[in-house]
């Protein structure tokens, strides 16, 4: 069964943050996308931080997503994501970290 997605917004040093909890797949990518295309908006040219350090499945749609806005955004992942957005490109355009493993 797919973890559900639960999506809020932060604040750390002043900066806001996207935080990503669960899948990222067909049946919420729209939300994914609105929630970016909004926290995009209230940043004021900074670049809007996404953390995905507790996703453990993204699919090429949130994938397209994150292309959409990488002139906007960086991303801290969960290590496993990794292999898939290099093989993606993605790492070419954005700033993407490794989460630290707990």
């Amino acid at each position: 069964m797919a973890t559900p997605l639960q999506l809020r917004t932060e604040r750390h040093d002043g900066e806001l943050v996207l935080v990503a909890v669960g899948e990222l797949d067909l049946s919420n990518v729209h939300t994914f996308a609105g929630a970016i295309g909004s926290a995009v908006a209230g940043t004021d040219g900074a670049p809007l931080h996404v953390d995905l350090s507790e996703v453990d499945y993204l699919d090429s749609g949130a994938i397209n997503v994150l292309f959409d806005h990488a002139e906007s955004i960086d991303l801290v992942v969960n290590p496993m994501l990794l292999p898939v957005l290099s093989v993606s490109g993605l790492t070419d355009v954005v700033t993407v970290k490794p989460a630290a493993v707990s």
